[in-house]
């Protein structure tokens, strides 16, 4: 399918439209902020780069800027302030996730991702990764000790994990987002902790969010990796397949496996291949973001 750049550019600002990447779309409040996460299913914390999804700081900020390095910045606290004080609240889920990257999902839309890891829901399925070499041994010893103490800030928990010395602080930050890009763990809160006197409270996410393995269980695989490209595709609108295979590189997914989602998707009408001037290759549009995409 071939569309002309009046169309290209409706596609477009769709885009930032779902992004609220517009003065009168940016967020303006936590509820906001948690309506926008639930809208879009999933999306980054801070915009990262080479990777095509929305982001909570230009959500807030309301167009594209660059992260902002000074504290005082009110787009930035605002972001900060509002992530911190909704940890434990089980507004989302919130941890390093989406190409290793602070991720925002809403819990509509966990059990899909969660369906798609190697959980099964019992306390005990970290070991048989570890036994198949999937899990390193620094991951263990941080998830044995919340198994062991519950919530733990970063400070009691290199304690309890046996990795308090300086040395060990690198494998110790490595484990734990292991751990989250797993889906194994989370923070829940924040505590006045270390030198910065600031330090995230961790907990096991199947003790923090019960009832998502739960919800997990009845979707297949192949149904979670459907219903995770096509609501990217619906927020993004258009977007490559080597796009999407770079923001879900955690999943692990093979070509083939990628591409089977893709044709499914095709053959079902939900998306399609549409070329434009500008673009150098074919994209992928959710076909109901060439429907939306009229009004714009």
């Amino acid at each position: 399918m071939k569309v002309d750049e009046i169309a290209r550019d409706a596609l477009l600002r769709l885009r930032e439209h779902n992004y609220r990447r517009t003065s009168q779309r940016r967020l303006r409040s936590p509820d906001e902020a948690r309506a926008f996460v639930e809208e879009v299913g999933f999306c980054h914390f801070w915009p990262i780069v080479g990777a095509e999804l929305p982001n909570l700081f230009h959500a807030i900020a309301g167009r594209v800027r660059p992260v902002p390095m000074e504290h005082h910045d009110p787009d930035g606290s605002r972001c900060w302030e509002w992530k911190d004080n909704s940890l434990g609240r089980r507004w989302w889920y919130y941890g390093k996730y989406l190409r290793r990257r602070a991720t925002l999902i809403s819990l509509e839309f966990l059990p899909y991702f969660y369906a798609c890891s190697e959980n099964y829901g019992s306390p005990d399925d970290y070991l048989q990764e570890y036994l198949e070499g999937r899990l390193t041994a620094e991951a263990k010893a941080v998830y044995e000790a919340l198994l062991e103490h519950g919530p733990l800030d970063t400070v009691q928990l290199r304690r309890a994990a046996r990795m308090s010395a300086e040395s060990a602080k690198s494998r110790f930050d490595r484990a734990l987002v292991e751990l989250e890009v797993g889906l194994k763990v989370l923070p829940v809160g924040v505590a006045e902790a270390g030198a910065w006197h600031y330090a995230f409270i961790y907990d096991l996410l199947i003790r923090h969010l019960p009832d998502i393995p739960e919800r997990a269980r009845g979707i297949s695989r192949a149904e979670a990796r459907r219903a995770i490209v096509l609501r990217y595709l619906e927020t993004v609108v258009f977007a490559e397949p080597a796009m999407i295979a770079r923001v879900f590189h955690v999943l692990h997914w093979t070509p083939t496996e990628l591409e089977r989602i893709i044709q499914r998707l095709l053959q079902e009408g939900a998306a399609r291949g549409v070329e434009a001037p500008g673009w150098s290759r074919p994209q992928l549009v959710a076909a109901r973001a060439l429907e939306r995409s009229v009004a714009f």
